[in-house]
């Protein structure tokens, strides 16, 4: 099987620091550039898990810098280049500490919070008598804040600004250019036969002005379903046919494991890794129109080192 890449520890020219997240490390590079490196790791209910994915790092890179270059008429972004599969350069920016999440059908923890009886999702109020996966009259924003560490929690747009997380005239942009993307979003979905059914947007602040950061629409920030039979699954109470990190969620909590005290995540077979790889690459040929092209996984961490430094160059 392929080798992944799980951890990283590169020192580049003006490094000042480094924050390994769930999935990306992001080497700070002096007060300008970050250099964000997508790794294979896997998070699912905010917990690593302990084997990598084969190719997921690049799938989530490549779509990424897909919708970033297609989105860039809407809001700027960070990204700067490309100069691996796995790496993107871009501007250093100062982060919102809430993450705005979009969702335009009721599935995911929140069809489990609303089966459970909960009506209200971030201060707003939902309809009774929906059903799973149905559709809103319209995209909901659910933000969360954002935590270095541990679980990120869901919070109200009202808290967001009465507590000062983010002034009440950013919030409206970030609302406003949210909006955009997801319907963008869908809009390029409609076009590969997919829906996206919702997803998350992180942005930042540089000298004043705000930049969408991160990624975005990729399987590990959005869950897509095929439109093609979703009318019918949806009549019949059917699961939906999805392209997203959702199956993973979905094996993990058939067999006894959502990140709860005592919980242990199951056995991942090189079998299991392989099926999940080979899941992301079907969401990055589906989504974008294009045939994955695998790069060389024998030295990762040499193949980057070099790119990133003949791009700093």
């Amino acid at each position: 099987m392929a080798q992944t890449l799980v951890r990283t520890d590169f020192q580049f020219p003006h490094q000042d620091h480094v924050y390994h997240g769930k999935v990306r490390d992001v080497y700070f590079l002096g007060s300008e550039q970050v250099a964000m490196i997508a790794t294979d790791r896997i998070s699912a209910f905010d917990v690593v898990l302990p084997k990598g994915i084969p190719y997921k790092g690049q799938v989530l890179n490549q779509i990424a810098t897909y919708f970033l270059e297609a989105t860039r008429d809407i809001v700027p972004n960070w990204l700067i280049s490309a100069p691996d599969p796995m790496v993107s350069l871009g501007l250093r920016c100062e982060p919102f500490r809430v993450e705005m999440v979009i969702r335009g059908y009721l599935t995911g923890s929140a069809w489990r919070a609303y089966k459970a009886g909960e009506r209200t999702l971030c201060g707003i109020q939902l309809p009774d008598g929906m059903r799973e996966n149905e559709a809103f009259p319209s995209p909901i924003i659910t933000p969360t804040t954002k935590e270095d560490v541990g679980h990120d929690e869901n919070i109200s747009r009202e808290e967001i600004i009465r507590t000062g997380l983010v002034s009440e005239e950013d919030y409206k942009q970030l609302e406003a250019y949210t909006y955009a993307l997801f319907k963008r979003g869908q809009e390029m979905a409609r076009e590969r036969g997919l829906i996206l059914v919702d997803t998350k947007y992180e942005f930042g602040k540089k000298d004043g002005k705000i930049y969408l950061i991160d990624e975005i629409h990729t399987p590990d920030s959005s869950r897509y379903f095929y439109a093609e039979g979703y009318e019918e699954r949806f009549e019949r109470g059917e699961e939906q046919k999805q392209l997203s990190k959702e199956f993973v969620r979905q094996w993990l909590i058939k067999n006894g494991f959502q990140g709860r005290d005592g919980e242990v995540v199951p056995e991942m077979t090189e079998e299991y890794c392989k099926s999940v790889s080979d899941r992301y690459i079907e969401l990055y040929e589906t989504v974008t129109g294009r045939a994955f092209v695998a790069e060389p996984t024998d030295d990762l961490a040499a193949r980057i080192e070099r790119n990133v430094l003949a791009a700093l160059k």
